[in-house]
């Protein structure tokens, strides 16, 4: 057995946010006692007060989680400062949660603390994680590899950065009933769970494709040894980076990209700054969309999914999409989940975020990568 629920509420007080929430999971269970969960927050809740609801209704509930730009679900669709939970029942998968502290001073420690501490609680073998990390930092990408390193490739990871409506003043993470900051939070299902992915960004190129012959982590100075703020304004007719003309990264000669923001630029320098880091000797490319490319691109990953699912029926999908992508919908924000639900029934649980970052494999079976202005949808079931 593995059941999904979902609640949802858009109400701005959290007391009765909270209780709606909890109120509509638990007519959905029906009974059964959820052993996980995931919760996603407007950044204006009381969030400590949330956490401690939830745990008081479910004492032994692996919770994690974290603040987000907006949300959506199943029950309400897209919204903004609203507050949604997903809980997971399950008699044959465990699900499993951990923490790591400190995470940017020792991202690699703080990882392999998050890892062990979940796995420690599970007879099984690790089957997929989720994570939710900072936001406000611009190590995201470090932590990110971080997973990756600890993990060694035994699972996929899936996730985001918690974000904050794009103020950059402050993110959280959640973890049992704890409300964090610069931490990680994981989520390991083990045991013979069924899932499947879909990655899709909607951008095109825009320039000819370069390769970066200098770079200090998230800082690009140059590409094909010229300055990088001049690569950036040639194609831009003299205009400075923004999030609508992020860069395509490849690495190793692939044909696959990840995305990367641009944050800030330094005109006395002629370097630009990334949300992300960018690796010496890459290939790279500045990009463009619109409003129906990217609309178009969530499409495309929640097609993906459902088409590479392993099983008969999946039982729930977790979509997770850029904060920049939602601010360049605009007023069609809302549209982009609407395309991705019509893949699904109408009774099928989902939930979502809007991060600063976007965590998945670049491709099947490949490393774990930080992405930016993408969207992932996660589908997962059993047998």
């Amino acid at each position: 057995m593995f059941k999904v629920v979902v609640g949802h509420s858009n109400d701005p007080d959290s007391v009765e946010a909270v209780a709606e929430i909890l109120e509509q999971c638990l007519e959905s269970l029906a009974g059964e006692i959820p052993q996980a969960g995931i919760l996603f927050a407007a950044f204006d809740f009381d969030h400590s007060l949330i956490l401690k609801e939830i745990k008081q209704q479910f004492p032994d509930l692996e919770l994690i989680g974290g603040t987000s730009s907006a949300e959506v679900s199943s029950r309400l669709g897209f919204q903004e400062d609203s507050l949604t939970l997903m809980l997971f029942c399950s008699d044959e998968i465990e699900i499993t949660a951990g923490i790591g502290y400190e995470a940017f001073q020792n991202p690699r420690a703080a990882a392999k603390q998050a890892i062990e501490q979940a796995q420690s609680k599970s007879s099984q073998e690790m089957s997929l994680g989720l994570s939710f990390i900072d936001g406000l930092h611009l190590g995201s990408s470090k932590i990110v590899k971080a997973i990756e390193q600890e993990l060694a490739g035994k699972i996929p990871v899936f996730g985001g950065v918690t974000a904050d409506s794009l103020k950059f003043e402050q993110t959280y993470q959640f973890y049992q009933e704890e409300v964090c900051t610069d931490v990680i939070t994981m989520l390991i299902f083990s045991g013979k769970l069924l899932f499947s992915a879909g990655i899709g960004n909607g951008w095109n190129s825009l320039s000819k494709p370069k390769k970066v012959t200098k770079a200090e982590n998230n800082i690009l100075h140059e590409i094909d040894g010229k300055p990088a703020l001049e690569f950036y304004q040639y194609y831009l007719n003299d205009s400075s980076p923004s999030l609508k003309y992020p860069l395509a990264v490849f690495e190793d000669n692939s044909d696959k990209f990840y995305l990367r923001v641009p944050n800030t630029h330094d005109s006395q320098l002629n370097s630009v700054q990334f949300f992300g880091d960018i690796p010496q000797g890459a290939t790279v490319q500045i990009m463009e969309t619109d409003a129906q490319g990217i609309l178009n691109s969530s499409q495309t990953s929640i097609a993906d999914a459902l088409k590479n699912y392993p099983g008969n029926k999946p039982e729930a999908a977790i979509i997770f999409s850029c904060t920049t992508r939602s601010s360049v919908l605009g007023i069609a924000a809302e549209e982009e989940y609407k395309g991705i639900s019509s893949y699904l029934d109408s009774d099928f649980p989902s939930i979502g975020f809007y991060t600063y970052g976007e965590i998945a494999p670049l491709q099947k079976d490949g490393a774990i990568c930080l992405h930016n202005e993408t969207a992932i949808a996660l589908i997962l079931g059993t047998k």
